[in-house]
């Protein structure tokens, strides 16, 4: 499980493309420092596991489904990334509860510079629409963010100083793609209330 607290703004090394599947190598040394053959980090909001690592970096493997789901398959050398750790049981809950589980992807649309924040819209598929609340939370390329606005199909969010400097919504602009993680909590209570509708009808 992760938070959605971006711990280091790693750059993809060298990307290798299979017929429906890729390897990553991402320079990430803050993420290694503690990394174990196995072990979970997100790249762009997506869980994915170490297979290689060494001081500086690690490698992944990345498959048809995450490929057709996420952003990761236009991934280049030199291509910023957003990382984060698997939290342990014993960590700082900072932000929310990300999966790294990516449902889809969205679109920037619009950049709105305040003093020194910025509001980015972003499309929102139709079938996410309903995990969408303002004010909720949400996981855009794998940063915790509330949720300024929403409407039937675009939502957009506030980004504070640091979220511009230290992780890739401050790079990204118009026409850029996204990997979006809706609140599990509500997909949950979706779940259970269409069972028991199904259940006592």
């Amino acid at each position: 499980m992760f938070t959605g607290i971006v711990e280091e703004l790693g750059t993809v090394a060298a990307v290798e493309l299979g017929p429906e599947s890729a390897v990553l190598r991402i320079d990430g040394p803050l993420v290694v420092s503690d990394a174990t053959h196995g072990a979970s980090i997100a790249v762009n909001g997506v869980c994915l596991t170490v297979t290689e690592h060494d001081a500086t970096g690690f490698s992944v493997d990345v498959m048809a489904e995450t490929l057709a789901r996420s952003s990761l398959g236009s991934l280049a050398p030199g291509d910023p990334v957003n990382l984060e750790r698997a939290m342990p049981a014993d960590g700082r809950f900072g932000g929310h509860v990300v999966q790294g589980h990516v449902d889809g992807t969205a679109t920037i649309t619009a950049r709105t510079p305040g003093d020194r924040w910025e509001t980015v819209d972003f499309t929102l598929p139709p079938d996410l629409a309903a995990y969408v609340v303002e004010k909720g939370s949400i996981t855009v390329d794998g940063v915790s963010l509330t949720v300024a606005h929403v409407g039937d199909d675009a939502f957009g969010v506030s980004l504070i100083p640091t979220t511009l400097d230290l992780t890739t919504l401050g790079h990204k602009g118009v026409g850029d793609v996204v990997n979006l993680e809706v609140d599990v909590i509500a997909k949950y209570v979706e779940r259970l209330l269409t069972r028991r509708q199904e259940v006592t009808s």
